[in-house]
């Protein structure tokens, strides 16, 4: 099927589920009750999603959990997964079963070669409250194998290099690093996941490809074409397959189309069409999309049985790309925080 016919079935489906009061979700179906009109009435394709406003992320912080359960997930337990590095009340997602959707189509596209079936996984990140904790562990168990975990606390870090403690912040850092490290000494493990600046630092004491690692799935905010090259030749030393991916907990996982020469090393990362689609709008103008090769803000709208979340202007900004096989539709390329050639951005950890 063509993929805007697909994406505007999934559109009418995911309308039908969340403002359907035998179905819907009770924020939902107050929101459209408060505005006097029936989404499913007036919206038929993802072209018509203008017409939502975008997207509070405060509705996350402060609406009580169950005003996000759809009434046929009431008596389900759930998962509360938290966002990322940021301080204060976090943005809460709860989740039953779309991290394991998500992980599992990310699992059939690995090569065996470069993250071999049955072999074990070892993450090097934020575990505690954040989805992927329990998503790598599904990753590693759906392909065979099993995962050792390094925690860390990018909250903490944040707060250290804000307060411009430095000193502590390698420290922490250091600790994280000496604990992967032992792992790797003592474990057979095939498959890496961490983030790019963690892996940089692990190179540090060790070859990553003498350790017997095989694939690295690193997932990080900003990762331009130079610090692309740098893991790939010198971090990796070109023994070592690299998987980028882009990626929260609000949206699931965009893949990274392989790169060529012709990409210079620029990643292109494509969202789980039809569950969540990206667009790079204008940031003054947020109705609209920029040009192909131009810079704009991240719109996200996660449209699943267990969220639905419109227009959600994500703090990154990326290029606007095109399509690319297996992908009929705009990708995304050379991620970086909102605002980041204007101003300094604490990215901790990441």
């Amino acid at each position: 099927m063509d993929p805007i016919e697909t994406l505007d079935r999934h559109v009418r489906e995911i309308l039908e589920w969340h403002f359907n009061p035998e179905t819907g979700t009770p924020f939902w179906l107050d929101w459209a009750k408060a505005q006097g009109w029936d989404p499913r009435e007036r919206i038929t394709s993802f072209a018509d999603m203008n017409i939502f406003p975008h997207f509070e992320d405060d509705w996350l912080r402060f609406e009580q959990p169950e005003r996000w359960i759809p009434e046929t997930y009431i008596g389900r337990p759930y998962t509360v997964f938290e966002t990322g590095g940021t301080t204060g009340m976090p943005k809460q997602r709860l989740g039953w079963d779309d991290y394991k959707h998500d992980y599992e189509a990310f699992g059939d596209t690995l090569d065996d070669d470069e993250f071999p079936r049955g072999g074990n996984w070892l993450m090097i990140g934020p575990t505690g409250p954040r989805r992927l904790r329990l998503s790598i562990e599904h990753l590693a168990n759906y392909r065979g194998g099993s995962c050792f975990f390094v925690d860390l606390d990018p909250r903490w870090v944040k707060k250290l290099i804000a307060k411009q403690d430095f000193d502590q912040a390698k420290a922490y850092m250091e600790h994280v690093v000496d604990q992967a490290e032992m792992i790797l000494q003592h474990r057979k493990i095939l498959a890496l996941f961490t983030t790019p600046r963690l892996l940089e630092s692990l190179s540090e004491r060790l070859s990553i490809a003498d350790a017997g690692i095989k694939g690295v799935f690193c997932g990080g905010t900003e990762m331009n074409p130079q610090t692309v090259r740098f893991l790939i030749e010198e971090v990796l030393e070109g023994a070592v397959a690299f998987k980028p991916v882009y990626g929260n907990t609000l949206m699931g996982l965009a893949h990274s189309k392989p790169l060529t020469p012709a990409d210079d090393f620029s990643i292109t990362y494509y969202a789980p069409q039809p569950r969540a689609v990206v667009r790079i709008v204008n940031p003054d103008a947020t109705d609209q999309l920029v040009g192909r090769d131009q810079w704009g803000r991240v719109e996200l709208t996660t449209m699943t049985k267990e969220l639905f979340m419109p227009r959600f202007l994500e703090r990154d900004e990326a290029i606007r790309r095109g399509s690319a096989e297996g992908y009929p539709w705009d990708g995304i390329g050379e991620v970086r925080p909102f605002g980041a050639s204007d101003k300094k951005i604490v990215e901790g950890v990441y």
